[in-house]
């Protein structure tokens, strides 16, 4: 038998796992903090310090793991093995052969994929995508990241790059993006955009609860305060996330109108929010997507949390190395 090390590498944290693909259960799963400011090289060496201590703590013979499957915060060259665009981590990635350095530190093949692209991988095997044959997922957190499933296989397009629907441009007259475009998804709905839009307000002076609940202090302002606002009826806090939804709602409608899905899962840590964000996506997919069956496309919450990276990026590694 063999088994399958994934690897969550997030902006802040550095999740990875021992991975029994035969029926998705994790085994020895570890953290450590990214301390993406310390540099590529540094991060990547604690990259593999972390895998190497997961198979430690596993007991499970190193011969008897194949690879390791790498969820990354980036769009990537997959031919090359290298990070091209890294929006939310400093350092300059694009000058890294990442897959050489990392498969060299650890004596086994790395297999890089986006890290969204990961998460929906792991929902279409072992979770919330289960049942269809054609999806798409969106991660909405510090970013907004997303996947594409067509005719059971993960759609990557040209070197990986398809799938980026946190980029898609909602509004061309928009805030700028770290992505260096104007008006993504991703400035209007991310959990980030989000917290922003609440501080502002309060600076405005907007009658709200917000700033109560961040003690008076509009720096502790963060997505899950403007959540505890909205949960507890705050006006500004609800009119906050039936926007984000509005605007998810209508990436959503040009995703319909373009491969026609059967599910669209929504992730990410955002999607605590549960009603509160799908209630607005749910009726401007209706009011916007007039050309296709809307009455047939679910949308649902995704159900692995954080375990569909570590799934997702364990069963990438397994299936290029099947192919290879």
């Amino acid at each position: 038998m063999s088994w399958w090390i994934g690897v969550d590498f997030g902006a802040t944290n550095l999740r990875a796992g021992l991975v029994n693909l035969s029926d998705g259960s994790l085994l020895a799963v570890q953290r450590a903090p990214t301390l993406p400011l310390e540099g590529p090289r540094p991060v990547i060496q604690r990259i593999a310090q972390l895998v190497e201590n997961v198979i430690a703590a596993s007991g499970i013979p190193p011969a008897e793991i194949a690879a390791a499957g790498i969820g990354c915060p980036a769009a990537l060259d997959m031919d090359r093995g290298v990070l091209v665009n890294v929006p939310n981590i400093p350092g300059n990635w694009p000058d890294i052969p990442f897959k050489t350095e990392l498969s060299t530190l650890l004596g086994m093949p790395i297999f890089p994929i986006n890290d969204v692209r990961a998460i929906t991988l792991g929902e279409l095997v072992f979770g919330a995508g289960r049942g269809v044959d054609t999806l798409a997922c969106f991660a909405i957190g510090t970013g907004i990241g997303g996947g594409i499933v067509i005719n059971g296989k993960l759609h990557l397009g040209l070197s990986g790059s398809a799938g980026e629907l946190g980029h898609m441009v909602i509004d061309p007259l928009g805030l700028p993006c770290n992505c260096g475009g104007r008006g993504c998804l991703e400035t209007l709905a991310s959990a980030t955009a989000i917290a922003a839009q609440a501080a502002h307000a309060v600076v405005y002076r907007r009658p709200t609860a917000i700033l109560s609940i961040a003690n008076g202090d509009i720096n502790q302002i963060t997505p899950a305060v403007v959540l505890q606002a909205a949960r507890q009826g705050d006006p500004l806090a609800l009119e906050l996330f039936e926007q984000a939804g509005r605007s998810i709602g209508i990436a959503i409608s040009n995703v319909l109108i373009t491969i026609s899905p059967r599910r669209i899962i929504i992730g990410g840590g955002l999607s605590a929010a549960g009603d509160l964000l799908l209630t607005p996506i749910r009726e401007t997919v209706t009011a916007q997507s007039r050309m296709v069956p809307v009455d047939q496309v679910e949308i649902m919450l995704a159900t692995l949390g954080d375990a569909a990276g570590l799934l997702g990026s364990a069963h990438w590694a397994m299936s290029q190395t099947i192919q290879a």
